[in-house]
């Protein structure tokens, strides 16, 4: 009798002690690949924060970050003696005697910060050893190059962002002229479109680094193709046009917007040239298009300044195309990477 009382109360417990047993594995089981996402992404930022390098291309940003402040404020006097409106932006496009402006400067030099935070975030381990010791852990392939793309997205918003407000306490204590909500917009939303841009870069430079075995290779790659989106593509397209559109066979109105049309959809084709449209169009309320107005369409118009939300709906596009680019090219990079062997 005892014997069968003592089963029972065994058999009684058995169903108690298994619930708990998977209760409490259950929450350990169910994020597995958050926790090793998570694992990489702290060891990568703390490997960016740390080299040598990111300090480099840190002091190279503040640097530039600080002398177009001073060419921006140092003609900020011709400026503000014509108007007062939107003065605060000016500080980050106005440029100075012989120095450009705050957005020149990151439209050049943004590539360089997302070439150098990626261009050897996949080769560089495989050719010292270290990727396959990050395969052999219990994680997740795809999480290693998740990882990557994630803590250099994030280093680039922090230092996109801590430039801008940089920049921007800066120029109040030198101006004394606080912003409006409406230029403190427009600065939100161009620090945004710039964080994006260089962006896309990082993951041009993640997908060289998958597809080459040397980092030198993968670093020359992303270089001419910045030297090329920037200084080049222009002097292309214009020889395209003149080939398809000769200026001696436009003859008629309707010819010359179709070479206009032509050679814009060719020029918004490069980064370069969509990131400088979308930011000279957001960060200067006077320009209502982004496109050739015609005399009669100009009939009627009542002149005055865009407002934000009417800017953004113009580039618009323009995000929505960066965003899609950096999409491509890291699903290519992901793609690539995930078909890979790097166990052997």
């Amino acid at each position: 009798m005892e014997e069968r009382n003592a089963r029972g109360a065994i058999s009684a417990q058995e169903p108690k002690s298994s619930v708990t047993q998977l209760t409490a594995t259950e929450p350990a089981k169910s994020l597995p690949y958050l926790s090793g996402l998570l694992v990489l992404y702290r060891k990568e930022m703390s490997d960016h924060i740390r080299s040598r390098r990111f300090l480099i291309v840190l002091a190279l940003i503040v640097l530039t970050s600080c002398a177009s402040v001073y060419g921006a404020i140092s003609g900020l006097s011709a400026a503000s003696s014509e108007t007062l409106e939107n003065i605060f932006l000016k500080l980050f496009t106005t440029s100075g005697e012989s120095i450009p402006s705050f957005t020149t400067f990151i439209a050049l030099l943004g590539p360089f910060v997302g070439l150098t935070l990626g261009f050897d975030a996949i080769n560089s381990e495989r050719a010292e050893g270290t990727l396959n010791r990050l395969a052999s852990q219990p994680i997740y392939r795809d999480a290693i190059i998740n990882g990557k793309f994630l803590a250099g997205a994030v280093i680039i918003f922090m230092m996109v962002f801590a430039m801008g407000l940089i920049t921007g306490a800066v120029g109040l204590l030198c101006m004394g002229i606080p912003p409006t909500a409406e230029e403190i917009g427009r600065i939100f939303v161009f620090l945004l479109f710039t964080s994006v841009y260089i962006c896309f870069w990082l993951a041009l430079s993640i997908l060289f680094s998958v597809f080459c075995r040397h980092a030198a290779t993968s670093a020359m790659l992303g270089i001419a193709l910045w030297i090329f989106f920037a200084l080049f593509m222009s002097l292309v397209v214009n020889i395209v046009v003149g080939i398809i559109y000769p200026a001696s066979s436009i003859m008629t109105a309707g010819q010359l917007l179709d070479s206009y049309n032509f050679t814009l959809n060719l020029n918004r084709l490069s980064p370069y040239y969509l990131y400088s449209e979308a930011v000279s169009t957001i960060m200067d309320p006077t320009i209502r298009t982004t496109n050739l107005v015609l005399p009669q369409q100009l009939s009627g118009a009542i002149t005055g300044y865009l407002s934000l939300g009417q800017s953004v709906l113009l580039v618009w596009p323009h995000m929505i195309g960066l965003i899609a680019l950096t999409a491509v090219l890291f699903a290519l990079a992901y793609i690539g990477f995930m078909k890979r062997e790097i166990r052997s």
